[in-house]
């Protein structure tokens, strides 16, 4: 049995981005022993992907080198006999691992002085692979081999007695249809659509006969808040309130989802719900939600994309013009 070990991503929406990968692995490797090395916060979202056996916890904070941290964690990990390790973050710390555990095969892009760790190491081809899932998915074949198109369709599994759990647990039901909302964005406030247009199209939605609910995590907190005043009570302010497994059930029970470029936008889109992506400061070109439900939603503006944290112009008009009654133009008809 063929063994690999996938050094994950340490982002949320880069991890769902790295499925197409799986598939393409199972299809190249029949009874492969599929394992992932990820941040903790990730897990959950990798043990709800099919083709994943196992999920390892990196201790790693960001940034943080602990080379005799890292010592034990290889000599752990040369012990599992993995046949091959995929380093997908770009980093030299990354490559670390499975050069220390003597891992044979050694696969990844250059980057970052780490080509002697990678002996099966790729120089990236942009203009040939713009997204960031088709370059993790063609480290699944040979370097000369062109990437095969379409990529395999995002798929993340739900049960019905989970998500039945948190709605139990969060006091919710479905006695009316969900619009799901999610303000926030890692990266920078840049890719957040302004908490105002958030709180008018709460209300619109509910107008419509849409129940409205927020969804982030416990740095979203504030701007949900933000949101919950806007909406003069309109929504369910969940920023916080859930652990991610139990935001991925909330957004599968969802009639439409609204999100920034974020890791919650490409959760919706590998489940499959109808999604409306808001883009200001980066581009769909490179992250896309994955999903043929999905809708992008951008003004295209002279300065957008910048790829900045902030506006760098302080207008921010690539969000604050995208308008609230805009994107509810684009909402489904409540069922």
């Amino acid at each position: 049995m063929y063994k690999i070990l996938v050094i994950g991503p340490s982002w949320v929406g880069d991890t769902v981005l790295a499925q197409p990968l799986f598939q393409r692995l199972r299809e190249r490797h029949p009874g492969l022993q599929l394992d992932v090395l990820s941040p903790a916060w990730t897990l959950s979202l990798l043990r709800r992907m099919p083709q994943v056996n196992e999920t390892l916890a990196s201790p790693f904070a960001h940034g943080e080198l602990a080379l005799a941290k890292r010592w034990r964690l290889a000599r752990e990990i040369r012990a599992r006999g993995y046949d091959q390790a995929i380093v997908l973050p770009n980093s030299f710390k990354s490559a670390l691992i499975p050069w220390l555990a003597g891992i044979p095969k050694r696969t990844g892009f250059v980057g970052e002085l780490r080509q002697p760790l990678l002996n099966d190491a790729r120089r990236l081809d942009a203009r040939a692979l713009p997204l960031m899932a088709e370059r993790f998915a063609h480290l699944a074949d040979s370097p000369e081999a062109p990437l095969r198109r379409p990529l395999p369709a995002l798929q993340l599994q739900v049960s019905e007695a989970t998500r039945a759990a948190v709605l139990s647990t969060l006091g919710l039901s479905l006695d009316a249809p969900v619009a799901c909302l999610c303000p926030g964005a890692e990266y920078g406030p840049a890719k957040r659509w302004p908490a105002e247009h958030f709180g008018e199209l709460a209300r619109l939605a509910r107008a419509a006969g849409y129940q409205v609910w927020l969804v982030g995590s416990p740095k979203d907190r504030l701007i949900g808040e933000d949101i919950e005043h806007a909406s003069h009570g309109a929504v369910r302010n969940l920023c916080g309130s859930t652990s991610l497994e139990q935001a991925v059930d909330l957004l599968s029970l969802a009639q439409v989802v609204v999100a920034n470029d974020s890791g919650l936008m490409h959760i919706a889109a590998a489940l499959g719900r109808p999604l409306l992506a808001l883009y200001g400061s980066s581009s769909p070109g490179f992250t896309p939600p994955l999903s043929a439900h999905a809708h992008v939603l951008k003004l295209e503006l002279p300065c957008s994309p910048c790829f900045k944290r902030e506006c760098p112009l302080g207008h921010f008009d690539c969000m604050r013009k995208l308008l609230p009654r805009q994107v509810f133009a684009a909402f489904p008809a409540p069922a």
